[in-house]
Protein backbone atom coordinates (compact mmCIF):
# COMPACT_ATOMS: atom_id res chain seq x y z
CA UNK A 1 0.00 0.00 0.00
CA UNK A 2 2.66 2.32 0.99
CA UNK A 3 4.26 1.85 -2.80
CA UNK A 4 1.23 3.34 -4.22
CA UNK A 5 0.54 5.83 -1.33
CA UNK A 6 4.21 7.35 -1.62
CA UNK A 7 5.02 7.21 -5.08
CA UNK A 8 4.09 10.50 -6.22
CA UNK A 9 6.16 12.01 -2.73
CA UNK A 10 8.87 10.01 -4.33
CA UNK A 11 9.08 11.32 -7.73
CA UNK A 12 8.83 14.64 -6.47
CA UNK A 13 11.68 14.42 -4.15
CA UNK A 14 13.53 12.86 -6.78
CA UNK A 15 13.39 15.90 -8.75
CA UNK A 16 14.13 18.45 -5.65
CA UNK A 17 16.87 16.32 -4.10
CA UNK A 18 18.51 14.38 -7.25
CA UNK A 19 17.53 11.53 -8.82
CA UNK A 20 20.69 9.41 -8.74
CA UNK A 21 20.46 10.27 -4.89
CA UNK A 22 16.87 9.08 -3.95
CA UNK A 23 17.48 6.08 -6.02
CA UNK A 24 20.29 5.05 -4.43
CA UNK A 25 18.50 6.07 -1.27
CA UNK A 26 15.52 3.64 -1.97
CA UNK A 27 17.48 0.83 -2.83
CA UNK A 28 19.30 0.71 0.68
CA UNK A 29 16.01 1.18 2.45
CA UNK A 30 14.57 -1.29 0.31
CA UNK A 31 17.41 -3.85 0.90
CA UNK A 32 17.37 -3.14 4.38
CA UNK A 33 13.83 -4.20 4.46
CA UNK A 34 14.08 -7.01 2.84
CA UNK A 35 16.71 -8.29 4.88
CA UNK A 36 14.48 -7.39 7.82
CA UNK A 37 11.91 -10.06 6.00
CA UNK A 38 14.00 -12.74 5.43
CA UNK A 39 15.37 -12.43 9.03
CA UNK A 40 11.84 -11.55 10.64
CA UNK A 41 10.64 -13.59 13.84
CA UNK A 42 6.59 -13.17 13.49
CA UNK A 43 4.50 -12.16 11.09
CA UNK A 44 4.01 -8.33 12.92
CA UNK A 45 7.88 -8.02 12.24
CA UNK A 46 7.10 -9.23 8.53
CA UNK A 47 4.45 -7.04 7.76
CA UNK A 48 5.86 -4.21 8.73
CA UNK A 49 9.15 -4.80 6.92
CA UNK A 50 7.08 -5.44 3.82
CA UNK A 51 5.59 -2.39 4.27
CA UNK A 52 9.07 -0.36 4.52
CA UNK A 53 9.79 -2.18 1.32
CA UNK A 54 7.05 -0.42 -0.24
CA UNK A 55 8.70 2.88 1.23
CA UNK A 56 11.97 1.84 -1.02
CA UNK A 57 10.43 0.70 -3.75
CA UNK A 58 7.93 4.62 -4.04
CA UNK A 59 11.51 6.25 -3.53
CA UNK A 60 12.97 4.06 -6.26
CA UNK A 61 10.58 3.84 -9.06
CA UNK A 62 10.32 7.08 -10.15
CA UNK A 63 13.42 8.05 -9.49
CA UNK A 64 15.12 4.92 -12.21
CA UNK A 65 12.41 6.33 -14.83
CA UNK A 66 13.41 9.74 -14.33
CA UNK A 67 17.06 8.93 -14.53
CA UNK A 68 16.40 7.64 -17.68
CA UNK A 69 14.36 10.55 -19.07
CA UNK A 70 17.40 12.97 -18.04
CA UNK A 71 19.95 11.04 -19.48
CA UNK A 72 18.61 10.49 -23.09
CA UNK A 73 16.94 12.98 -24.98
CA UNK A 74 13.66 12.63 -26.93
CA UNK A 75 15.18 10.69 -30.14
CA UNK A 76 16.29 7.76 -27.74
CA UNK A 77 14.18 8.32 -24.85
CA UNK A 78 11.76 5.39 -25.68
CA UNK A 79 14.08 2.89 -26.74
CA UNK A 80 15.86 3.45 -23.43
CA UNK A 81 12.64 3.00 -21.10
CA UNK A 82 11.79 -0.12 -23.91
CA UNK A 83 14.92 -1.49 -22.40
CA UNK A 84 13.65 -0.65 -18.82
CA UNK A 85 10.71 -2.35 -19.09
CA UNK A 86 11.77 -4.79 -20.56
CA UNK A 87 14.25 -5.89 -17.86
CA UNK A 88 10.74 -5.08 -15.44
CA UNK A 89 8.73 -7.73 -17.33
CA UNK A 90 11.97 -10.83 -17.33
CA UNK A 91 12.11 -10.48 -13.89
CA UNK A 92 8.77 -10.35 -13.30
CA UNK A 93 8.44 -14.06 -15.53
CA UNK A 94 11.51 -14.98 -13.88
CA UNK A 95 10.46 -14.15 -9.87
CA UNK A 96 7.16 -16.34 -9.58
CA UNK A 97 8.96 -19.36 -10.90
CA UNK A 98 12.67 -18.91 -8.85
CA UNK A 99 10.61 -17.74 -5.78
CA UNK A 100 8.45 -21.46 -6.10
CA UNK A 101 11.79 -22.88 -6.29
CA UNK A 102 13.33 -21.43 -3.57
CA UNK A 103 10.51 -22.21 -1.31
CA UNK A 104 10.36 -25.61 -2.09
CA UNK A 105 14.20 -26.24 -1.94
CA UNK A 106 15.46 -23.96 0.49
CA UNK A 107 13.29 -21.57 2.35
CA UNK A 108 10.59 -18.59 1.94
CA UNK A 109 13.08 -16.64 3.67
CA UNK A 110 15.93 -16.93 0.46
CA UNK A 111 12.90 -14.71 -1.29
CA UNK A 112 13.47 -12.09 0.58
CA UNK A 113 17.45 -12.08 0.77
CA UNK A 114 18.14 -12.93 -2.97
CA UNK A 115 17.09 -8.78 -3.42
CA UNK A 116 20.27 -8.41 -1.55
CA UNK A 117 23.17 -8.89 -3.87
CA UNK A 118 20.77 -7.77 -6.85
CA UNK A 119 20.43 -4.47 -5.18
CA UNK A 120 24.47 -4.28 -4.62
CA UNK A 121 24.52 -4.83 -8.58
CA UNK A 122 22.16 -2.08 -9.11
CA UNK A 123 23.74 0.77 -6.53
CA UNK A 124 27.55 -0.41 -7.86
CA UNK A 125 26.31 -0.03 -11.54
CA UNK A 126 24.20 3.22 -10.66
CA UNK A 127 27.19 4.67 -9.06
CA UNK A 128 29.14 4.06 -11.96
CA UNK A 129 27.26 4.75 -14.88
CA UNK A 130 24.27 7.05 -14.22
CA UNK A 131 24.54 11.00 -14.09
CA UNK A 132 22.97 13.13 -11.19
CA UNK A 133 20.08 15.61 -12.48
CA UNK A 134 17.25 17.38 -10.74
CA UNK A 135 14.98 20.17 -11.11
CA UNK A 136 16.96 23.27 -10.72
CA UNK A 137 13.57 25.14 -10.11
CA UNK A 138 12.70 23.40 -7.06
CA UNK A 139 13.78 24.48 -3.31
CA UNK A 140 11.72 22.31 -0.67
CA UNK A 141 9.25 19.51 -0.19
CA UNK A 142 5.98 20.57 -0.40
CA UNK A 143 5.52 18.91 2.72
CA UNK A 144 1.57 19.82 3.14
CA UNK A 145 0.92 18.74 -0.41
CA UNK A 146 2.80 15.63 -0.03
CA UNK A 147 0.42 14.55 3.68
CA UNK A 148 -2.33 15.58 1.47
CA UNK A 149 -1.39 13.00 -1.23
CA UNK A 150 -0.15 10.18 0.49
CA UNK A 151 -3.34 10.22 2.83
CA UNK A 152 -5.57 10.26 0.01
CA UNK A 153 -3.42 7.88 -2.05
CA UNK A 154 -3.14 5.32 0.90
CA UNK A 155 -7.00 6.09 1.83
CA UNK A 156 -8.55 4.94 -1.78
CA UNK A 157 -5.55 1.95 -2.52
CA UNK A 158 -6.90 0.06 0.90
CA UNK A 159 -10.30 0.99 0.15
CA UNK A 160 -10.36 -0.37 -3.28
CA UNK A 161 -8.19 -3.20 -1.96
CA UNK A 162 -10.73 -4.24 0.61
CA UNK A 163 -14.09 -3.79 -2.05
CA UNK A 164 -12.92 -8.40 -2.92
CA UNK A 165 -13.21 -9.76 0.64
CA UNK A 166 -15.83 -6.65 2.11
CA UNK A 167 -17.88 -5.75 -0.64
CA UNK A 168 -18.61 -2.52 -2.09
CA UNK A 169 -21.13 -1.48 0.70
CA UNK A 170 -18.85 -1.97 3.83
CA UNK A 171 -18.84 1.00 6.17
CA UNK A 172 -15.06 0.97 6.90
CA UNK A 173 -14.46 0.52 2.87
CA UNK A 174 -17.06 3.59 1.75
CA UNK A 175 -15.13 5.61 4.52
CA UNK A 176 -11.49 5.10 3.02
CA UNK A 177 -13.18 5.80 -0.32
CA UNK A 178 -14.79 9.33 1.08
CA UNK A 179 -11.87 9.90 3.41
CA UNK A 180 -9.50 9.43 0.07
CA UNK A 181 -11.27 11.76 -1.88
CA UNK A 182 -11.48 14.22 0.38
CA UNK A 183 -7.83 14.14 0.88
CA UNK A 184 -7.11 14.36 -2.81
CA UNK A 185 -9.26 16.80 -3.09
CA UNK A 186 -7.39 18.83 -0.42
CA UNK A 187 -4.18 17.97 -2.37
CA UNK A 188 -5.32 19.56 -5.52
CA UNK A 189 -6.28 22.98 -3.42
CA UNK A 190 -3.00 23.08 -1.52
CA UNK A 191 -1.45 22.58 -5.20
CA UNK A 192 -2.96 25.38 -6.68
CA UNK A 193 -2.42 27.85 -3.73
CA UNK A 194 0.93 26.88 -3.46
CA UNK A 195 1.90 27.43 -7.54
CA UNK A 196 5.84 27.50 -7.75
CA UNK A 197 6.79 25.66 -4.69
CA UNK A 198 3.73 23.25 -5.71
CA UNK A 199 4.94 19.01 -5.74
CA UNK A 200 2.95 18.52 -8.19
CA UNK A 201 2.05 21.97 -10.28
CA UNK A 202 -1.25 21.80 -12.02
CA UNK A 203 0.29 23.91 -14.87
CA UNK A 204 1.39 20.26 -15.98
CA UNK A 205 -2.06 19.60 -17.62
CA UNK A 206 -2.00 21.93 -19.65
CA UNK A 207 0.16 19.91 -21.96
CA UNK A 208 -1.82 17.76 -24.28
CA UNK A 209 0.28 15.01 -24.17
CA UNK A 210 0.72 14.66 -20.36
CA UNK A 211 -3.05 14.60 -19.63
CA UNK A 212 -3.74 12.45 -23.03
CA UNK A 213 -0.97 9.94 -22.13
CA UNK A 214 -2.31 9.65 -18.46
CA UNK A 215 -5.63 8.94 -19.27
CA UNK A 216 -4.36 6.62 -22.15
CA UNK A 217 -2.71 4.69 -18.65
CA UNK A 218 -5.78 4.71 -16.35
CA UNK A 219 -8.07 3.22 -19.30
CA UNK A 220 -5.30 0.09 -20.08
CA UNK A 221 -3.91 -0.31 -16.93
CA UNK A 222 -7.68 -0.98 -15.53
CA UNK A 223 -7.72 -3.62 -18.87
CA UNK A 224 -4.57 -5.28 -18.15
CA UNK A 225 -5.14 -5.38 -14.70
CA UNK A 226 -8.78 -6.51 -14.62
CA UNK A 227 -7.99 -9.42 -17.14
CA UNK A 228 -4.83 -10.69 -15.60
CA UNK A 229 -6.59 -10.75 -11.48
CA UNK A 230 -9.80 -12.71 -13.39
CA UNK A 231 -8.20 -14.87 -16.47
CA UNK A 232 -6.62 -17.28 -13.71
CA UNK A 233 -9.78 -17.69 -12.50
CA UNK A 234 -11.00 -18.93 -15.28
CA UNK A 235 -8.78 -21.50 -16.16
CA UNK A 236 -8.23 -22.72 -12.83
CA UNK A 237 -12.08 -23.33 -12.34
CA UNK A 238 -13.46 -23.41 -16.28
CA UNK A 239 -10.27 -25.04 -17.56
CA UNK A 240 -9.47 -27.32 -14.87
CA UNK A 241 -5.60 -25.86 -14.79
CA UNK A 242 -3.51 -26.30 -11.68
CA UNK A 243 -2.26 -22.75 -9.93
CA UNK A 244 1.14 -23.67 -11.71
CA UNK A 245 -0.39 -24.29 -15.09
CA UNK A 246 -1.84 -20.80 -14.62
CA UNK A 247 0.89 -19.31 -13.72
CA UNK A 248 2.59 -20.59 -16.63
CA UNK A 249 0.22 -19.97 -18.53
CA UNK A 250 0.31 -16.38 -18.53
CA UNK A 251 4.70 -16.56 -19.65
CA UNK A 252 4.31 -15.82 -22.95
CA UNK A 253 2.74 -12.23 -21.86
CA UNK A 254 6.05 -11.18 -19.60
CA UNK A 255 8.51 -12.86 -22.34
CA UNK A 256 7.35 -11.37 -25.42
CA UNK A 257 6.96 -7.52 -23.21
CA UNK A 258 11.10 -8.73 -21.96
CA UNK A 259 12.17 -9.24 -25.57
CA UNK A 260 10.15 -6.80 -27.44
CA UNK A 261 9.73 -3.97 -25.81
CA UNK A 262 13.20 -2.55 -26.25
CA UNK A 263 12.52 -2.77 -30.42
CA UNK A 264 9.02 -1.32 -29.61
CA UNK A 265 10.58 1.81 -28.16
CA UNK A 266 13.35 1.87 -30.97
CA UNK A 267 10.53 2.04 -33.48
CA UNK A 268 8.42 4.98 -31.24
CA UNK A 269 12.04 6.61 -31.37
CA UNK A 270 11.88 6.39 -35.07
CA UNK A 271 8.01 7.30 -36.18
CA UNK A 272 7.06 9.22 -33.14
CA UNK A 273 4.65 8.26 -30.64
CA UNK A 274 1.30 8.62 -32.03
CA UNK A 275 0.83 5.42 -34.07
CA UNK A 276 2.48 3.02 -31.15
CA UNK A 277 0.28 4.38 -28.63
CA UNK A 278 -3.04 4.13 -31.02
CA UNK A 279 -2.17 0.56 -32.56
CA UNK A 280 -0.69 -0.95 -29.32
CA UNK A 281 -4.18 -0.34 -27.45
CA UNK A 282 -5.96 -1.43 -30.12
CA UNK A 283 -3.97 -4.83 -30.97
CA UNK A 284 -4.12 -5.25 -26.57
CA UNK A 285 -7.71 -4.90 -27.01
CA UNK A 286 -8.00 -7.39 -29.55
CA UNK A 287 -5.84 -10.13 -27.50
CA UNK A 288 -8.74 -9.42 -24.68
CA UNK A 289 -11.20 -10.32 -27.18
CA UNK A 290 -9.81 -13.31 -27.80
CA UNK A 291 -9.33 -14.09 -24.44
CA UNK A 292 -13.50 -13.51 -23.92
CA UNK A 293 -14.34 -16.24 -26.76
CA UNK A 294 -11.32 -18.70 -25.81
CA UNK A 295 -12.06 -21.96 -25.25
CA UNK A 296 -10.91 -22.51 -21.71
CA UNK A 297 -10.96 -26.08 -21.38
CA UNK A 298 -9.63 -26.83 -25.20
CA UNK A 299 -6.07 -26.54 -26.33
CA UNK A 300 -3.89 -24.22 -24.36
CA UNK A 301 -1.95 -24.03 -27.64
CA UNK A 302 -5.38 -23.20 -29.93
CA UNK A 303 -7.44 -21.13 -27.60
CA UNK A 304 -5.67 -19.15 -24.71
CA UNK A 305 -1.40 -19.04 -26.43
CA UNK A 306 -2.34 -17.29 -29.42
CA UNK A 307 -4.61 -14.46 -27.10
CA UNK A 308 -2.09 -14.24 -24.73
CA UNK A 309 0.33 -13.55 -27.20
CA UNK A 310 -1.41 -10.84 -29.00
CA UNK A 311 -2.35 -8.85 -25.38
CA UNK A 312 1.68 -9.27 -25.13
CA UNK A 313 2.18 -7.54 -28.25
CA UNK A 314 0.02 -4.79 -27.59
CA UNK A 315 0.76 -4.07 -24.33
CA UNK A 316 4.62 -4.01 -25.64
CA UNK A 317 3.96 -1.78 -28.32
CA UNK A 318 2.38 0.93 -25.82
CA UNK A 319 4.65 0.82 -22.47
CA UNK A 320 7.67 2.56 -24.11
CA UNK A 321 6.49 5.27 -25.79
CA UNK A 322 3.29 5.68 -23.93
CA UNK A 323 6.05 6.06 -20.41
CA UNK A 324 8.58 8.49 -22.58
CA UNK A 325 5.78 10.72 -23.71
CA UNK A 326 4.60 10.92 -20.05
CA UNK A 327 7.90 12.60 -19.12
CA UNK A 328 8.83 14.05 -22.37
CA UNK A 329 5.47 16.24 -22.33
CA UNK A 330 6.60 17.91 -19.23
CA UNK A 331 10.21 18.31 -19.79
CA UNK A 332 13.37 17.38 -17.60
CA UNK A 333 13.03 19.41 -14.69
CA UNK A 334 9.71 17.58 -13.79
CA UNK A 335 10.58 13.82 -14.73
CA UNK A 336 10.74 12.93 -11.51
CA UNK A 337 6.94 13.82 -10.29
CA UNK A 338 5.73 12.69 -14.57
CA UNK A 339 6.91 9.80 -13.74
CA UNK A 340 5.26 9.15 -9.89
CA UNK A 341 2.03 11.18 -11.83
CA UNK A 342 2.06 7.91 -14.17
CA UNK A 343 2.95 5.30 -11.46
CA UNK A 344 0.19 6.41 -9.05
CA UNK A 345 -2.74 6.17 -11.96
CA UNK A 346 -1.76 2.74 -13.06
CA UNK A 347 -1.33 1.61 -9.85
CA UNK A 348 -4.87 2.95 -9.16
CA UNK A 349 -6.41 1.74 -12.23
CA UNK A 350 -5.01 -1.87 -11.48
CA UNK A 351 -6.99 -1.97 -7.85
CA UNK A 352 -9.85 0.13 -9.44
CA UNK A 353 -9.98 -2.49 -12.03
CA UNK A 354 -10.49 -5.25 -9.51
CA UNK A 355 -13.32 -3.74 -7.86
CA UNK A 356 -15.22 -2.45 -10.23
CA UNK A 357 -15.15 -5.46 -12.77
CA UNK A 358 -16.03 -7.55 -9.58
CA UNK A 359 -19.14 -5.60 -9.39
CA UNK A 360 -19.53 -6.61 -13.23
CA UNK A 361 -18.86 -9.77 -12.73
CA UNK A 362 -21.29 -10.72 -9.73
CA UNK A 363 -24.07 -8.61 -12.18
CA UNK A 364 -23.46 -10.39 -14.88
CA UNK A 365 -23.57 -13.82 -13.19
CA UNK A 366 -26.81 -13.20 -10.99
CA UNK A 367 -28.26 -12.16 -14.19
CA UNK A 368 -27.12 -15.64 -15.94
CA UNK A 369 -28.43 -16.94 -12.73
CA UNK A 370 -31.71 -15.88 -12.62
CA UNK A 371 -34.69 -16.67 -10.08
CA UNK A 372 -32.44 -16.55 -7.09
CA UNK A 373 -31.63 -13.92 -3.94
CA UNK A 374 -28.92 -11.33 -4.55
CA UNK A 375 -27.24 -13.60 -1.53
CA UNK A 376 -27.69 -16.52 -3.03
CA UNK A 377 -26.17 -15.54 -6.22
CA UNK A 378 -22.89 -14.31 -3.72
CA UNK A 379 -22.55 -17.48 -1.90
CA UNK A 380 -22.61 -19.59 -5.81
CA UNK A 381 -20.31 -16.88 -7.23
CA UNK A 382 -17.87 -16.81 -4.52
CA UNK A 383 -18.08 -21.03 -4.26
CA UNK A 384 -17.18 -21.22 -8.24
CA UNK A 385 -14.24 -18.66 -7.36
CA UNK A 386 -12.97 -20.76 -4.58
CA UNK A 387 -13.48 -24.08 -6.52
CA UNK A 388 -15.49 -25.35 -3.51
CA UNK A 389 -16.88 -28.97 -4.37
CA UNK A 390 -20.12 -29.71 -5.79
CA UNK A 391 -21.07 -26.58 -7.82
CA UNK A 392 -24.23 -26.89 -9.82
CA UNK A 393 -23.81 -26.73 -13.42
CA UNK A 394 -25.56 -23.44 -14.04
CA UNK A 395 -23.73 -21.64 -11.56
CA UNK A 396 -20.49 -22.74 -13.62
CA UNK A 397 -22.13 -22.16 -16.56
CA UNK A 398 -23.17 -18.24 -15.43
CA UNK A 399 -19.46 -17.89 -14.08
CA UNK A 400 -18.32 -18.83 -17.34
CA UNK A 401 -20.45 -16.35 -19.02
CA UNK A 402 -19.96 -13.73 -16.34
CA UNK A 403 -16.20 -13.91 -17.19
CA UNK A 404 -16.79 -13.51 -20.20
CA UNK A 405 -18.25 -10.23 -20.50
CA UNK A 406 -15.64 -8.81 -18.12
CA UNK A 407 -13.25 -9.60 -20.71
CA UNK A 408 -14.95 -8.07 -23.10
CA UNK A 409 -15.27 -4.75 -21.13
CA UNK A 410 -11.71 -4.85 -20.74
CA UNK A 411 -11.40 -4.67 -24.15
CA UNK A 412 -13.57 -2.03 -24.56
CA UNK A 413 -11.29 0.02 -22.12
CA UNK A 414 -8.33 -1.08 -24.00
CA UNK A 415 -10.02 -0.39 -27.24
CA UNK A 416 -10.78 2.92 -25.79
CA UNK A 417 -7.29 4.17 -24.65
CA UNK A 418 -6.00 3.97 -28.47
CA UNK A 419 -9.15 6.18 -29.56
CA UNK A 420 -7.32 8.75 -26.84
CA UNK A 421 -3.94 7.74 -28.00
CA UNK A 422 -5.31 8.98 -31.70
CA UNK A 423 -7.17 12.24 -30.13
CA UNK A 424 -4.75 13.36 -27.60
CA UNK A 425 -1.33 12.65 -28.86
CA UNK A 426 1.04 14.97 -30.44
CA UNK A 427 3.40 13.79 -32.89
CA UNK A 428 5.73 16.00 -31.13
CA UNK A 429 6.72 15.13 -27.40
CA UNK A 430 8.36 17.85 -26.00
CA UNK A 431 5.72 20.58 -25.34
CA UNK A 432 7.37 22.00 -22.25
Amino acid sequence: MLLGALVLVGGSAADLYGRRRIFLAGIVVFTAASVACGLSPNATVLIISRAVQGLGAALLTPASLAMLGATFDEHERSHAIGVWAGAGALTAAAGPVLGGWLVDHVSWRAIFLLNVPLAIAAAGLTILFACESHDPRAKRLDWKGATAVAAGLAAITWGLGAIPASGFHDKAVLGALGLGVVFLVLFLVIEARSRRHAMMPLSLYRSRNFSGANALTLLLYFALGGALYFLPFGLIRLGGYSATEAGAALLPFALIMGFGASLAGALADRFGPRLSLTAGPIIAACGLTLLAFADFKGSYWFSVFPAICVLGTGMTITVPPLTSTVMASVGDAHAGIASGVNNAIARVAGLLAVAALGAVLFASFSRHLAGIAPAQANEALNAALAGQAGIADSATTAFDRALRTVMLVTASCAALGGVAGWVTIRQKTTEA
